[in-house]
Protein backbone atom coordinates (compact mmCIF):
# COMPACT_ATOMS: atom_id res chain seq x y z
CA UNK A 1 0.00 0.00 0.00
CA UNK A 2 1.28 3.75 -0.71
CA UNK A 3 2.48 5.25 2.20
CA UNK A 4 0.21 8.02 1.22
CA UNK A 5 -2.66 6.11 3.35
CA UNK A 6 -0.92 7.20 6.27
CA UNK A 7 0.26 10.07 8.65
CA UNK A 8 3.89 10.28 9.55
CA UNK A 9 4.94 11.82 13.22
CA UNK A 10 8.36 11.79 14.03
CA UNK A 11 9.15 10.58 17.91
CA UNK A 12 8.87 14.78 18.99
CA UNK A 13 5.90 15.78 16.75
CA UNK A 14 4.01 12.30 18.30
CA UNK A 15 4.95 13.08 22.24
CA UNK A 16 3.20 16.57 21.41
CA UNK A 17 -0.34 14.83 20.87
CA UNK A 18 -0.65 13.77 24.31
CA UNK A 19 -1.92 16.78 25.45
CA UNK A 20 -0.84 17.10 28.67
CA UNK A 21 -1.97 13.63 30.25
CA UNK A 22 -0.55 12.88 33.37
CA UNK A 23 1.54 9.65 33.76
CA UNK A 24 0.00 7.49 35.83
CA UNK A 25 3.39 4.77 36.07
CA UNK A 26 5.87 5.03 38.36
CA UNK A 27 9.74 3.89 37.94
CA UNK A 28 8.41 0.43 39.55
CA UNK A 29 5.66 0.26 37.32
CA UNK A 30 7.64 0.05 34.53
CA UNK A 31 10.20 -2.85 36.06
CA UNK A 32 7.16 -5.17 35.70
CA UNK A 33 5.66 -4.13 32.57
CA UNK A 34 9.52 -3.84 30.67
CA UNK A 35 10.33 -7.32 28.45
CA UNK A 36 13.14 -9.70 28.99
CA UNK A 37 15.44 -7.42 26.48
CA UNK A 38 14.14 -4.04 26.45
CA UNK A 39 14.88 -0.99 28.76
CA UNK A 40 11.99 1.13 29.13
CA UNK A 41 12.23 4.56 29.98
CA UNK A 42 9.83 6.79 31.36
CA UNK A 43 10.45 9.11 28.29
CA UNK A 44 9.34 6.29 25.94
CA UNK A 45 6.04 5.54 28.17
CA UNK A 46 5.36 9.22 28.38
CA UNK A 47 6.40 10.32 24.85
CA UNK A 48 4.75 7.56 22.85
CA UNK A 49 2.54 5.47 25.09
CA UNK A 50 0.52 8.33 26.67
CA UNK A 51 -0.36 10.01 23.08
CA UNK A 52 -1.40 6.20 22.28
CA UNK A 53 -3.41 6.13 24.80
CA UNK A 54 -5.21 9.47 24.38
CA UNK A 55 -5.89 8.21 20.76
CA UNK A 56 -7.56 4.51 21.99
CA UNK A 57 -9.30 6.21 24.85
CA UNK A 58 -11.08 8.64 21.78
CA UNK A 59 -11.76 5.73 19.75
CA UNK A 60 -12.95 3.44 22.69
CA UNK A 61 -15.43 6.28 23.60
CA UNK A 62 -16.59 6.76 20.02
CA UNK A 63 -17.47 3.35 19.40
CA UNK A 64 -19.47 3.05 23.44
CA UNK A 65 -21.47 6.19 21.95
CA UNK A 66 -22.25 4.45 18.86
CA UNK A 67 -23.31 1.34 20.23
CA UNK A 68 -25.69 3.70 22.96
CA UNK A 69 -26.82 5.27 19.97
CA UNK A 70 -28.15 2.01 18.32
CA UNK A 71 -29.80 0.74 21.85
CA UNK A 72 -31.86 4.31 21.77
CA UNK A 73 -33.04 3.76 17.91
CA UNK A 74 -33.51 -0.04 18.58
CA UNK A 75 -35.00 1.10 21.88
CA UNK A 76 -33.57 -1.57 23.10
CA UNK A 77 -30.17 -2.75 25.18
CA UNK A 78 -28.12 -4.98 23.25
CA UNK A 79 -25.09 -6.70 24.94
CA UNK A 80 -21.96 -4.87 25.85
CA UNK A 81 -19.25 -5.31 23.06
CA UNK A 82 -15.50 -5.12 24.06
CA UNK A 83 -13.39 -3.43 22.24
CA UNK A 84 -10.49 -4.91 20.61
CA UNK A 85 -7.28 -3.92 19.96
CA UNK A 86 -4.64 -6.29 17.63
CA UNK A 87 -0.79 -6.04 18.34
CA UNK A 88 1.54 -7.81 15.75
CA UNK A 89 4.96 -7.47 14.82
CA UNK A 90 7.97 -10.09 14.61
CA UNK A 91 9.57 -11.93 17.14
CA UNK A 92 11.97 -10.11 19.29
CA UNK A 93 10.61 -6.83 18.51
CA UNK A 94 8.85 -6.02 21.90
CA UNK A 95 4.79 -6.47 20.90
CA UNK A 96 4.59 -8.11 24.17
CA UNK A 97 5.82 -5.02 26.50
CA UNK A 98 4.06 -2.58 23.91
CA UNK A 99 0.66 -4.55 25.05
CA UNK A 100 1.65 -4.78 28.84
CA UNK A 101 2.15 -1.41 28.41
CA UNK A 102 -0.81 -0.06 26.63
CA UNK A 103 -3.09 -2.82 29.00
CA UNK A 104 -1.69 -0.71 32.16
CA UNK A 105 -2.56 2.85 30.69
CA UNK A 106 -5.71 2.10 29.13
CA UNK A 107 -7.24 0.37 32.46
CA UNK A 108 -6.35 3.67 34.42
CA UNK A 109 -9.11 5.60 31.85
CA UNK A 110 -12.47 6.09 34.37
CA UNK A 111 -14.32 4.66 30.78
CA UNK A 112 -13.02 1.50 30.41
CA UNK A 113 -11.30 0.20 33.52
CA UNK A 114 -11.11 -3.54 32.56
CA UNK A 115 -8.74 -4.60 30.07
CA UNK A 116 -7.88 -8.08 29.21
CA UNK A 117 -4.64 -9.37 27.50
CA UNK A 118 -4.87 -12.43 25.41
CA UNK A 119 -1.69 -13.81 23.58
CA UNK A 120 -2.32 -15.63 20.31
CA UNK A 121 0.44 -18.23 21.31
CA UNK A 122 -2.30 -19.86 23.54
CA UNK A 123 -4.13 -21.13 19.95
CA UNK A 124 -0.18 -22.53 18.58
CA UNK A 125 -1.29 -26.46 18.07
CA UNK A 126 -0.22 -28.64 20.71
CA UNK A 127 3.64 -29.90 20.33
CA UNK A 128 2.29 -33.25 20.07
CA UNK A 129 0.30 -32.52 17.17
CA UNK A 130 3.03 -30.33 15.47
CA UNK A 131 4.88 -33.25 15.74
CA UNK A 132 2.51 -35.59 13.49
CA UNK A 133 1.59 -32.77 11.22
CA UNK A 134 5.44 -32.26 10.88
CA UNK A 135 5.50 -28.53 11.95
CA UNK A 136 7.84 -28.49 14.30
CA UNK A 137 10.41 -26.59 12.45
CA UNK A 138 7.78 -24.16 11.31
CA UNK A 139 6.06 -23.14 14.91
CA UNK A 140 4.76 -19.61 14.33
CA UNK A 141 4.25 -20.22 11.30
CA UNK A 142 0.11 -19.65 9.95
CA UNK A 143 -0.05 -23.29 9.50
CA UNK A 144 1.13 -24.23 13.22
CA UNK A 145 -1.95 -22.48 14.41
CA UNK A 146 -5.30 -23.97 15.14
CA UNK A 147 -7.00 -20.87 13.21
CA UNK A 148 -10.43 -21.96 13.73
CA UNK A 149 -10.57 -22.39 17.48
CA UNK A 150 -8.41 -18.49 17.14
CA UNK A 151 -10.96 -17.35 15.29
CA UNK A 152 -14.04 -18.86 17.40
CA UNK A 153 -12.19 -17.90 20.21
CA UNK A 154 -12.23 -13.89 18.87
CA UNK A 155 -15.91 -14.06 17.57
CA UNK A 156 -17.44 -15.00 21.11
CA UNK A 157 -15.55 -11.99 22.15
CA UNK A 158 -16.92 -9.57 20.07
CA UNK A 159 -20.81 -11.25 20.46
CA UNK A 160 -21.20 -9.89 23.77
CA UNK A 161 -20.67 -13.80 25.78
CA UNK A 162 -20.02 -12.97 29.12
CA UNK A 163 -16.85 -15.50 29.55
CA UNK A 164 -14.53 -16.89 27.11
CA UNK A 165 -11.29 -18.95 27.75
CA UNK A 166 -8.36 -19.01 26.29
CA UNK A 167 -5.65 -21.90 26.18
CA UNK A 168 -2.67 -20.70 27.80
CA UNK A 169 1.33 -21.33 26.55
CA UNK A 170 4.35 -21.82 28.20
CA UNK A 171 7.42 -20.76 26.96
CA UNK A 172 9.27 -22.39 29.66
CA UNK A 173 8.18 -25.52 28.27
CA UNK A 174 7.01 -24.50 24.45
CA UNK A 175 3.73 -26.20 24.79
CA UNK A 176 0.71 -25.47 25.56
CA UNK A 177 -0.46 -26.25 29.28
CA UNK A 178 -2.55 -28.79 29.81
CA UNK A 179 -5.84 -28.28 31.74
CA UNK A 180 -5.24 -24.42 32.09
CA UNK A 181 -7.34 -22.04 30.94
CA UNK A 182 -7.10 -17.98 30.48
CA UNK A 183 -10.79 -16.61 31.58
CA UNK A 184 -11.96 -13.60 29.94
CA UNK A 185 -15.45 -12.49 31.35
CA UNK A 186 -16.92 -9.25 29.87
CA UNK A 187 -14.33 -6.48 29.52
CA UNK A 188 -13.94 -3.34 27.84
CA UNK A 189 -11.37 -3.81 25.72
CA UNK A 190 -9.79 -7.05 25.15
CA UNK A 191 -5.80 -6.43 23.81
CA UNK A 192 -4.64 -9.45 21.34
CA UNK A 193 -1.55 -9.59 20.56
CA UNK A 194 0.53 -12.13 18.38
CA UNK A 195 2.33 -12.35 15.10
CA UNK A 196 -0.57 -13.50 13.80
CA UNK A 197 -3.05 -10.86 14.34
CA UNK A 198 -3.44 -9.28 10.57
CA UNK A 199 -3.26 -12.38 8.47
CA UNK A 200 -5.89 -13.38 5.82
CA UNK A 201 -6.85 -16.13 3.52
CA UNK A 202 -2.80 -15.08 1.66
CA UNK A 203 -1.39 -16.54 5.07
CA UNK A 204 -4.09 -19.66 5.45
CA UNK A 205 -5.10 -20.79 1.97
CA UNK A 206 -6.48 -24.39 3.30
CA UNK A 207 -8.77 -22.20 5.86
CA UNK A 208 -12.45 -22.85 4.82
CA UNK A 209 -14.31 -20.52 6.94
CA UNK A 210 -12.57 -17.03 5.19
CA UNK A 211 -13.41 -15.35 8.56
CA UNK A 212 -9.86 -14.48 10.15
CA UNK A 213 -8.69 -12.72 13.87
CA UNK A 214 -8.41 -8.64 11.55
CA UNK A 215 -12.58 -8.93 10.93
CA UNK A 216 -13.22 -8.96 14.37
CA UNK A 217 -10.80 -6.03 15.50
CA UNK A 218 -11.50 -2.74 15.82
CA UNK A 219 -7.73 -1.01 16.14
CA UNK A 220 -4.29 -2.46 14.63
CA UNK A 221 -0.99 -1.69 15.63
CA UNK A 222 1.96 -3.25 14.27
CA UNK A 223 5.63 -3.11 15.96
CA UNK A 224 8.40 -3.04 13.37
CA UNK A 225 11.95 -2.48 12.96
CA UNK A 226 15.03 -3.39 10.74
CA UNK A 227 15.70 -6.70 10.32
CA UNK A 228 19.35 -6.38 11.18
CA UNK A 229 17.52 -5.30 14.52
CA UNK A 230 15.27 -8.18 14.77
CA UNK A 231 17.89 -10.34 14.66
CA UNK A 232 20.52 -8.43 17.09
CA UNK A 233 17.80 -8.49 19.49
CA UNK A 234 16.79 -11.70 19.18
CA UNK A 235 19.85 -12.96 19.62
CA UNK A 236 20.42 -10.97 22.98
CA UNK A 237 16.90 -12.25 23.78
CA UNK A 238 18.13 -16.02 23.27
CA UNK A 239 21.40 -15.31 25.35
CA UNK A 240 19.18 -13.90 28.26
CA UNK A 241 16.98 -16.86 28.62
CA UNK A 242 20.22 -19.11 28.28
CA UNK A 243 21.50 -17.48 31.51
CA UNK A 244 18.01 -17.05 33.16
CA UNK A 245 14.65 -19.32 32.05
CA UNK A 246 16.79 -22.06 30.43
CA UNK A 247 18.78 -23.14 33.44
CA UNK A 248 15.38 -24.55 34.45
CA UNK A 249 15.78 -28.44 34.33
CA UNK A 250 11.92 -28.17 33.36
CA UNK A 251 12.65 -25.80 30.30
CA UNK A 252 12.26 -27.12 27.09
CA UNK A 253 15.81 -25.92 26.18
CA UNK A 254 17.53 -26.55 28.81
CA UNK A 255 20.39 -28.18 27.12
CA UNK A 256 20.73 -24.90 25.72
CA UNK A 257 22.48 -23.38 28.82
CA UNK A 258 24.76 -25.66 28.80
CA UNK A 259 26.53 -24.39 25.81
CA UNK A 260 28.95 -21.55 25.21
CA UNK A 261 28.37 -18.10 24.48
CA UNK A 262 29.33 -18.57 21.15
CA UNK A 263 27.57 -22.04 20.68
CA UNK A 264 24.70 -19.94 21.81
CA UNK A 265 25.12 -16.82 19.25
CA UNK A 266 25.31 -19.80 16.12
CA UNK A 267 22.21 -21.53 17.59
CA UNK A 268 20.05 -18.44 17.91
CA UNK A 269 21.62 -17.16 14.68
CA UNK A 270 20.54 -20.34 12.94
CA UNK A 271 16.79 -20.32 14.09
CA UNK A 272 16.36 -17.04 13.31
CA UNK A 273 18.21 -17.15 9.76
CA UNK A 274 15.85 -20.23 8.93
CA UNK A 275 12.60 -19.95 11.31
CA UNK A 276 12.16 -16.38 12.70
CA UNK A 277 13.80 -14.17 9.41
CA UNK A 278 11.94 -16.46 7.27
CA UNK A 279 8.62 -16.09 8.91
CA UNK A 280 8.85 -12.47 9.16
CA UNK A 281 9.35 -11.32 5.61
CA UNK A 282 6.47 -14.35 4.19
CA UNK A 283 3.89 -14.26 6.65
CA UNK A 284 4.08 -10.84 9.37
CA UNK A 285 5.52 -8.04 7.57
CA UNK A 286 3.08 -8.37 4.70
CA UNK A 287 0.79 -7.61 7.01
CA UNK A 288 2.30 -4.58 7.99
CA UNK A 289 0.19 -2.29 6.09
CA UNK A 290 -2.68 -3.20 7.00
CA UNK A 291 -2.19 -1.67 10.48
CA UNK A 292 -4.45 1.42 11.71
CA UNK A 293 -0.77 2.47 13.65
CA UNK A 294 2.96 1.30 12.96
CA UNK A 295 5.36 1.48 15.82
CA UNK A 296 9.11 2.41 14.19
CA UNK A 297 12.03 1.24 16.54
CA UNK A 298 15.30 2.19 16.25
CA UNK A 299 18.14 0.96 18.91
CA UNK A 300 17.54 0.27 21.97
CA UNK A 301 14.03 -0.42 21.08
CA UNK A 302 13.17 2.96 21.00
CA UNK A 303 9.94 4.55 18.91
CA UNK A 304 11.75 6.47 16.35
CA UNK A 305 8.18 7.64 14.50
CA UNK A 306 4.78 7.08 14.30
CA UNK A 307 2.50 6.07 11.07
CA UNK A 308 -1.59 6.16 11.89
CA UNK A 309 -3.71 5.25 8.83
CA UNK A 310 -5.82 8.78 7.54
Amino acid sequence: MNNTAYMQFERAQWAELRNNVALPLSEEDLQQLQGINESLSIDEVIEIYLPLSRLLNLYVETQQYRHTVRDKFLNSNHEHVPYIIGIAGSVAVGKSTTARILQALLSLWPQHPKVALVTTDGFLRPNKDLVARNLMHKKGFPESFDIKALVDFVAAIKSGKESVSAPIYSHLTYDILPDQTLSVEKPDIVILEGLNVLQTAINYPDHPHRVFVSDFVDFSIFVDADMDLLKQWYIQRFLKFREGAFTDPDAYFHSYSKMSEREAITIASKIWDEINGVNLQENIRPTRDRANLVLNKATNHQVSSVKLRK
